[in-house]
This record gives C-alpha cells, sequence and structure tokens, in this order.
C-alpha cells in the first residue's frame, strides 16, 4: 500500500525548479513520534510550501512575464494552488476523521502541476 506520509516529507511539482517540505501541524499522533499526513494536509503556505520556481503557462504571473519577454518562457515564484485534497489517500486509516496519506497519493496544482512524494518522511509504518 505505501509508507505513511508525516510532516518532512519531501515533494517535488511538475511544474516547479526546486523540492518543497510538507507541513503537518499536530493535531493527530498515531503510531508515530511525527504527525501524520492526511488528505486534508493541501492548505497552501501551512501544509503546502512553495517549490520554488514556477513554469506553468497556466499561472497568470508566468504568462504575463513570458508575454513581457516576447514569448521567451520566464518562471516565476510558486504560489501553491492545490486544486482539491491529496488522493487517492488510504481509506482504511482514518487520522483525526480523514484518510491518512501514503507516498502514492498526489495533488494537483490548479496551474496543471502534478505534486508528488519523493520521500514519504516515514521509513517504519506501512499504510
Amino acid at each position: 500500500m505505501g509508507l505513511c506520509v508525516t510532516g518532512g516529507a519531501m515533494m517535488t511539482c511538475s511544474f516547479g525548479m526546486a523540492p518543497s517540505t510538507l507541513t503537518v501541524l499536530p493535531k493527530a499522533q498515531v503510531m508515530s513520534a511525527m504527525p501524520l499526513a492526511t488528505i486534508m494536509d493541501n492548505v497552501p503556505m501551512v501544509n503546502i510550501l512553495p517549490f520554488g520556481m514556477c513554469s506553468s503557462m497556466a499561472n497568470p504571473t508566468v504568462a504575463a512575464a513570458t508575454s513581457a519577454a516576447m514569448g521567451v518562457l520566464t518562471p516565476m515564484p510558486c504560489v501553491p494552488v492545490p486544486s482539491g485534497p491529496w488522493t487517492p489517500g488510504v481509506l482504511q486509516v482514518l487520522i483525526g476523521g480523514n484518510p491518512a496519506l501514503n507516498n502514492q497519493c498526489k495533488l494537483t496544482c490548479a496551474y496543471g502541476g502534478m505534486i508528488q512524494f519523493t520521500n514519504s518522511g516515514c521509513m517504519t509504518i506501512q499504510l
């Protein structure tokens, strides 16, 4: 099923230029010293921090900067805009009433980026 995801897990975005770290607020600690993540840990600038620069033309700031540069792609600072909760989640494991995250879950940004884990932050608990 995959490894659990805790605060400190490393993520990448397909349109981002740098990795980011998942922040999980300590609402429930189950089987771990670190807070376990749920599908609802998707709040921009709280749970999901920027991925450096964004290169998605669906991002209005990137589109404007690219237009001003005569069509030369001009990345701009990333401000994540998750378009919903993480999917699919681990429906059999609830944390604070929400399905847990494992390292196979993905999150879509409204600008077309796919956010996924490169390191779950948890190496011992299988979900």
